[in-house]
């Protein structure tokens, strides 16, 4: 019987990482049950390799951004450029972007201004927003519940891992989480008690690899297969049968991600 579907919304395939071993990966996610991948493009100068994976693969799909560690060092990216790239018919999010404090504190102003250019991109393009926090709770909860105030956009706050604080915030705007292999670290508990306060239908699933591999592999390279080590962790954490949890963040991850079904329903 084969494996329940499911759908790693947040990797990063271009990575040295995986060089020369795509067919290969992607087999295994096949057998994983993991059908579709989202990759994420972190500087806009590799958009270009990464649309490429996304175009040679029909089981991916990708997104493009500024990721937050690297805005100081980046061009500063525009509305226009990002909603030009949006016009890509595998194209289906916005960023990552967002905030990171923990290693670039120092550029934190930079990192607000590249963050509101995406969000007004995301507005524009009605893509979701694909957010990366870390160690900057209250500035993330302030900006985005201010830009939420100015015009309404769907946002994801991928592999999170912050404070119950910043969830609740963040799911009371509407935003999604999503759950990475973190959650499925022994130590975690705290983060599962987290996802389990949340509604179960603005849950994800991902990886980030080739980052965070779940235990068994935990300290590996993780890769889209593991997906399904952090879904059947997810299951338990609602106390769900792993083929229901499966279904439920396929359709919450067709609703955020709206349009790799329409991609897929004309394809």
């Amino acid at each position: 019987m084969s494996e329940p579907q499911i759908t790693d919304s947040h990797c990063h395939l271009d990575f040295p990482d995986f060089e020369g071993q795509l067919d290969e990966i992607l087999t295994r996610a096949a057998e994983a049950g993991v059908a579709r991948m989202v990759t994420i493009c972190t500087k806009l100068k590799n958009e270009p390799s990464v649309r490429a994976i996304a175009e040679a693969h029909a089981p991916v799909f990708y997104a493009a951004g500024t990721h937050p560690m690297s805005a100081a060092e980046e061009p500063m990216t525009s509305v226009a450029e990002l909603v030009g790239l949006a016009k890509h018919p595998k194209f289906v999010g916005i960023g990552e972007t967002g905030l990171d404090y923990h290693y670039t504190a120092e550029s934190a102003e930079v990192q607000k201004r590249s963050l509101l250019i995406h969000i007004e991109a995301a507005r524009e393009t009605g893509l979701p927003l694909i957010i990366h926090s870390r160690a900057a709770d209250d500035d993330m909860a302030q900006i985005l519940g201010d830009e939420m105030a100015k015009g309404a956009f769907t946002c994801v706050m991928h592999c999170f891992s912050s404070s119950p604080e910043l969830a609740k915030a963040t799911l009371e705007m509407g935003c999604y989480l999503s759950m990475s292999g973190i959650a499925a670290f022994p130590k975690s508990q705290e983060l599962r008690d987290i996802f389990a306060a949340a509604p179960i239908d603005r849950i994800l699933v991902e990886t980030d690899s080739p980052y965070l591999a779940p235990p068994p592999y935990r300290g590996k390279r993780n890769e889209p297969s593991y997906t399904a080590y952090t879904a059947r962790i997810g299951a338990e954490v609602f106390g769900m049968d792993y083929a229901d949890f499966a279904t439920q963040t396929e359709q919450n991850f067709d609703r955020l991600f709206w349009k790799v079904a329409q991609h897929q329903a004309v394809a």
